[in-house]
């Protein structure tokens, strides 16, 4: 299983606003919902510390999955030992 992440929100163009800036690209995402997987779990440590470290400007909540049909919701209290299990589960 690949991992996930899930990006929501109630405000369209929001979740366009915080790929732009994250990916510094010019995608242009409509929609409320936004998904990627990915092949190497640890590259999600990347995304979440940046939606953390810009939560107080963009309108999203993030979930990840890590494993099939279980969703983890990415909070301000548990970013940091999200980050930390990615590195501790898949250390290669």
């Amino acid at each position: 299983m690949k991992a996930e992440v899930n990006l929501y929100t109630t405000k369209k163009g929001e979740i366009n606003k915080f790929l732009n800036k994250f990916y510094n690209t010019e995608e242009n995402i409509n929609s409320l919902k936004w998904e990627k997987k990915f092949d190497n779990p640890v590259e999600i440590a990347d995304i979440v510390g940046v939606f953390i470290d810009n939560k107080d400007q963009f309108q999203i909540n993030m979930w990840i999955s890590l494993d099939e049909g279980t969703f983890i919701n990415i909070t301000e209290s548990n970013a940091d030992s999200v980050i930390k299990y990615l590195f501790e589960r898949f250390p290669y």
